[in-house]
């Protein structure tokens, strides 16, 4: 049983890591923080350091990385389904970042920057098309757009409030348990108060009649 017992961890970790379809969630998650958090960290850094040599291996890894998630959209439907694609995903982002390997800069320099050259003025007709008609459409509905800005602000202000009145420490509740367990409320107070005055005058006469 003991033996049995030791083999489980080891069984579970081979099963994670080599059944694709029990593996998916955990790869996805390490694909997107290897891919865009620690990328997006690195890049601060580099702005922060203002180092060129930095930055420019950024720019590089940046552009690598949406060209293939460009291809992504339109081949992981398909290819999501090979055996031990996320995890040739995940090997081929670590590839691109790596500065022993400079994955990023070869896909750059072998690949993407021969065919963006080649394609370049067709690319900037596109993208001024693109820009152009952004604008119109901005300028369009530029009132829609501020309703709809004004009206996210408010909703993101309200559950910010509800979020707030939940995890609020209750920083008032000890003292008010103790003085309702040790002493007297409000109420209590004040109809001991009137007890008082009514009880008062009647003890004065009781008084004043014993002294005649």
């Amino acid at each position: 049983m003991a033996v049995f017992g030791s083999n489980i961890p080891s069984e579970v970790g081979l099963r994670l890591l080599l059944c694709p379809l029990g593996s998916n969630i955990v790869l996805r998650t390490a694909s997107c923080s290897v891919g865009v958090v620690l990328p997006v960290f690195s890049t601060f850094k580099a702005l922060e350091s203002r180092d060129q040599n930095e930055q420019q291996r950024w720019l590089l890894y940046w552009a690598a990385y949406g060209s293939f998630s460009i291809a992504e959209v339109f081949t992981d439907k398909f290819l999501s389904w090979f055996p031990l694609y996320y995890h040739m995903k995940l090997a081929f982002l670590v590839w691109l970042q790596l500065p022993s390997v400079d994955g990023a800069r070869k896909l750059y320099m072998n690949h993407l920057r021969p065919f963006l050259l080649r394609h370049q003025a067709r690319l900037d007709q596109i993208v001024g098309f693109f820009y152009s008609e952004m604008t119109k459409f901005v300028s369009a509905n530029q009132g829609g757009l501020q309703f709809a800005k004004t009206l996210l602000i408010k909703i993101l202000g309200s559950a910010a409030q509800v979020v707030g009145g939940v995890f609020r420490p209750l920083q008032g509740k000890p003292n008010g348990a103790t003085r309702s367990i040790g002493g007297p409320t409000g109420r209590e107070e004040q109809a001991s108060s009137e007890i008082e005055g009514i009880t008062t005058p009647q003890g004065l006469n009781s008084e004043s009649e014993h002294d005649e």
